[in-house]
């Protein structure tokens, strides 16, 4: 009588697990089918070989990833809980939860550029709850109707394989499909080992396309925002940003402002802190920070402070000596002293703001409403240093955070002269008055640079990468904030071509 049971237990665990991997290749091409839209989330590979690695990638790593969730889930329960019913039932509703989950990570990776992870946590919640209560009804509908097709199809094929059983058996197509699952595993980790050695980025950059994959380097992560200059790597071995090669395109059309106010920004900049410290003594309503983050390349902080720009798009604007977006016949603009942007000629006493190469001997104008003196990085070496911000603005020098020269000119066009949305279309810089994070993005020496409270990421042209602290400059052992970055290379890329 034992050995009758034991064989009948057998016999039904036998049964379930050969219905388990039926199921589970079922389950493979709905996966496959979700997992389509992460390889529309981004820009297309450009190579024969890019595209031979993504296709043999998506149809392996998705497959590969599907069928372990059947060993860690179904199959031991099919081993501990031999009950065919209550098998097929748990494993239609852990195959919904599974599914729906992947659907949520690829909407989120085709809107935010991560994957779904603690550490990205509020902006996903944000994405999640502007799509919800931008249209509730229809997005309650839409997620609502996705969980519940993906419930049928997981009833519906656990039933149809379950009575089908003896039938499936006997097709051999399934043995094919899987002798090429695994050549395509096989051959994808080739791909990527030739790849990652011959310097591939075109197949490297894929790297965190699918959930679960390979880890994204600096590397991977700025040769998918098409940010190295591939072509010279291979000639040189050298992997460099190359700002020259970079496009830029204007916003339009450009919302220019309206509004008429009385403010006056004069706008200081000193080259030794020496005479920064004397003209201060003289003004005892200037207020300081000594959280004003700024480049070490001069030429890279004035463009900053006159365009509210990164230098990363320095070389078009200058080469083709465009002027500021928001300079017009009512918001005008007065440089002085300044011969990288002679250019320039806007040069009117009672201009809005004023810009000016300051020496011991400035005065501000008696009308000026704000004010803003610094003086520029006093060392040689480096890309970012932080440095002293004076403002009469108290909330400006308040502001929690770190303050770069973009933000000083987008809060004067955005806050004094009243033109918040022009000032929101044609720059980088953030409003302080209208700061919601503690985050910023620049580029310097062909360095990315983003920051996030103190933190401060640095990207060299080699992708490698280090974290400082903002305030005490000392180096922070911690790895790369994958979904910070992406957005941060994002930001820096809006105004690309």
């Amino acid at each position: 009588m034992n050995l009758s049971q034991q064989s009948q237990f057998s016999s039904k665990v036998s049964q379930l697990l050969s219905w388990g991997h039926w199921f589970t290749f079922a389950n493979i091409g709905l996966v496959l089918f979700i997992s389509l839209s992460y390889l529309f989330a981004d820009s297309a590979p450009t190579t024969f070989m890019g595209v031979v690695y993504m296709l043999v990638t998506w149809l392996s790593h998705t497959s590969f990833i599907t069928f372990i969730a059947f060993v860690l889930t179904i199959f031991p329960l099919s081993l501990v809980f031999p009950y065919p019913r209550h098998i097929r039932g748990m494993a239609a509703l852990i195959a919904t939860v599974g599914a729906s989950l992947l659907t949520l990570d690829a909407y989120v990776y085709f809107n935010l550029g991560y994957h779904l992870n603690s550490s990205a946590l509020p902006e996903i919640v944000s994405l999640l709850w502007h799509r919800l209560t931008s249209s509730p009804a229809l997005t309650t509908l839409l997620a609502g109707g996705i969980v519940l097709l993906i419930l049928a199809f997981q009833l519906l094929v656990s039933n149809y394989t379950w009575h089908h059983l003896a039938r499936l058996k006997q097709y051999k197509f399934a043995r094919y499909a899987t002798s090429t699952i695994l050549v395509c595993f096989a051959l994808s980790h080739s791909i990527h080992i030739w790849a990652d050695a011959n310097l591939k980025f075109d197949i490297t950059k894929q790297d965190n396309v699918l959930p679960l994959s390979y880890p994204t380097t600096a590397k991977s992560l700025l040769a998918k925002n098409d940010l190295l200059d591939i072509e010279s790597y291979k000639e040189a071995h050298d992997v460099r940003l190359d700002p020259h090669n970079v496009g830029y395109l204007a916003p339009t059309p450009i919302e220019l402002c309206s509004v008429e106010t009385a403010a006056k920004v004069d706008i200081l900049v000193f080259s030794d802190n020496q005479a920064l410290e004397h003209f201060v003594a003289g003004e005892p309503t200037l207020r300081k920070t000594d959280l004003f983050l700024q480049p070490i390349e001069t030429e890279d902080t004035l463009f900053s402070l006159l365009y509210g720009l990164p230098a990363f798009y320095k070389a078009p604007i200058i080469t083709n000596q465009q002027l500021p977006l928001w300079v017009n016949e009512k918001r005008s603009l007065h440089v002085e002293g300044f011969n990288q942007f002679d250019y320039v000629n806007i040069t009117q006493s009672d201009a809005a703001v004023r810009l000016i190469n300051a020496s011991n001997t400035t005065n501000v104008r008696e009308d000026a409403t704000t004010i803003f003196a610094f003086s520029l990085a006093q060392q040689n070496n480096g890309i970012v240093t932080t440095s002293r911000l004076y403002s009469s603005d108290k909330k400006v020098v308040q502001t929690d955070g770190l303050i770069q020269p973009s933000d000083i000119i987008a809060t004067s066009i955005g806050q004094y002269l009243g033109c918040q949305s022009l000032a929101k279309q044609t720059m980088l810089g953030s409003n302080l008055y209208k700061r919601h994070d503690d985050t910023g993005v620049n580029y310097s020496q062909n360095v990315f640079i983003a920051f996030k409270k103190d933190r401060i990421t640095l990207i060299d042209s080699d992708g490698n990468f280090k974290n400082i602290s903002a305030a005490q400059g000392f180096a922070i052992e911690q790895g790369l904030d994958i979904p910070f970055l992406v957005q941060s290379i994002k930001k820096l890329k809006r105004f690309t071509p």
